[in-house]
């Protein structure tokens, strides 16, 4: 079954500097510290496809969970809190 390894991990979309691309797959019930610390390594060593390799970090992002639903895979989305940089 090509959904099993799925259940319990997801692909954490990021947009940063303008850019988008997905890290993982990662643990979908990882702390958001962890999956934030993936995704700085991951972009710092410019393995993330859409993104360049760059120093980031995601302190004032926020971590949404999806769980799968409507034969959609579970999700995670890595955002600023503040939507535009505002604030």
């Amino acid at each position: 079954n090509m959904h099993e390894h799925t259940m319990m991990e997801a692909m954490v979309n990021v947009t940063i500097n303008g850019q988008q691309g997905d890290v993982g797959p990662v643990a979908f019930d990882a702390s958001d510290a962890d999956i934030k610390r993936w995704a700085v390594e991951a972009i710092g060593a410019g393995t993330v496809a859409g993104i360049d390799a760059a120093r980031v970090d995601f302190d004032d992002y926020v971590v949404d969970r999806f769980q799968a639903r409507d034969d959609l895979p579970n999700r995670i989305i890595m955002r600023p809190k503040t939507p535009f940089g505002g604030g």
